[in-house]
């Protein structure tokens, strides 16, 4: 009978990046803002009331995802 050396490997560690409370509220910031953007162009943009004036490129861009999200826009 032979033996055999099983070799015991140590288990491996996740890097976690040391997120201070300043960064994490900065992250927390920008990315509730461009969540808040991308609410508005799909949800309130509607070509009229649109912060680029009466241009529709914008609306007619997102217009598919707006009813894909349950946004009315007719």
């Amino acid at each position: 009978m032979t033996s055999t050396a099983k070799a015991v490997s140590k288990p491996r560690s996740l890097a976690v990046p040391n997120l201070s409370v300043v960064s994490a509220a900065l992250l927390l910031t920008a990315t509730v803002l461009i969540a808040a953007l991308v609410y508005y162009f799909l949800g309130y943009d509607q070509g009229a009331v649109s912060v680029f004036g009466s241009d529709t490129h914008v609306h007619e861009f997102v217009h598919d995802a707006r009813h894909f999200n349950g946004f009315p826009c007719h």
